[in-house]
């Protein structure tokens, strides 16, 4: 049976709308206001993106990839980000955060810190803290992503076909926003950055090294804004355990599981507040992982 999401198809409807008010009405406004605005809309952006990656809101993977995949962001193509995510959830149960399994890792490889210089070693824990990860965070994630890419792209004629189309796309969002809608380039690129820093706030505290892999996901219970933001992504216990849901059913479901993990430590019931105040100078992760074999067990929470 084909299935719809109307909610979703909503979400995607405000965003390209607003991008299009924004970019449009760009000059009239301040850029004190219209920075921050373009960047939260980009950040929610990235939310439909995950959305469409998980199947909505369609049961079509072609017709997800039409609405998500306009590259508003310009610097992740969706074929890959979509190849990378679902690694990232077949690795729920075995392999979570492990360096070399899990594409979505922060983590470095154990010993990496020895083989770098004192500058490089401050920045990988700097980029622990939660002022870290959304101050120099997008341009470490940013680098890495573009140099692992340049790798793959001289090896992988499909790659590189991935990137062309991915060129053209980015090419055609920068022919609207610089050419006709008169948004400065470096604007614009100050605007994805900090997309990309919201997007990091939330993703800062969803996983963190454990010797039982299913107890490496945690939760944030966020303020209805942001949650909507994320599309509540940041009940990442409950996403990860039903990544077929749509993202308007994790509150019923986290609710039905929060009762079992309230208590295990995985569970930030303050929200960001709680996060930035336990996390904004002191690390939440190390920069290397302290497991060295994940454990194959079979829960997916």
């Amino acid at each position: 049976m084909r299935r719809f999401d109307p909610l979703t198809l909503s979400v995607a409807i405000a965003i390209y709308g607003g991008f299009l008010l924004w970019s449009l009405h760009f000059p009239a406004m301040r850029l004190w206001f219209a920075v921050p605005l373009g960047s939260v809309l980009l950040a929610w952006h990235g939310s439909l993106q995950h959305e469409t990656i998980h199947g909505h809101p369609t049961s079509s993977k072609r017709i997800n990839a039409l609405i998500g995949g306009v590259p508003l962001s310009l610097w992740i193509p969706y074929a890959v980000y979509r190849t990378t995510h679902l690694q990232h959830h077949r690795h729920t149960r075995r392999r979570l955060t492990e360096v070399g399994h899990d594409p979505e890792s922060f983590y470095r490889r154990s010993g990496h810190l020895a083989t770098v210089g004192r500058l490089r070693r401050a920045v990988l824990t700097a980029n622990c803290t939660l002022a870290g990860r959304i101050a120099i965070g997008p341009a470490i994630a940013i680098a890495g992503f573009w140099t692992q890419e340049l790798s793959a792209i001289r090896s992988n004629r499909k790659h590189l076909f991935m990137w062309c189309r991915h060129v053209v796309s980015a090419g055609a969002v920068l022919a609207w926003t610089v050419g006709i809608a008169q948004v400065p380039w470096y604007v614009y690129v100050l605007v994805i950055y900090l997309s990309v820093s919201l997007t990091h706030l939330r993703s800062f505290a969803e996983h963190s090294a454990d010797e039982l892999s299913h107890s490496r996901t945690n939760v944030v219970e966020a303020h209805p804004l942001w949650a909507l933001l994320f599309l509540n992504n940041n009940l990442h216990i409950a996403h990860h355990a039903h990544p077929g849901r749509p993202w308007h059913e994790l509150p019923s479901a986290w609710r039905q599981m929060r009762p079992q993990l309230a208590d295990t430590g995985r569970v930030f019931a303050g929200g960001y507040s709680e996060v930035c105040r336990k996390h904004l100078f002191r690390p939440f992760i190390t920069p290397e992982h302290p497991v060295t074999s994940g454990h194959h067990d079979d829960h997916a929470t």
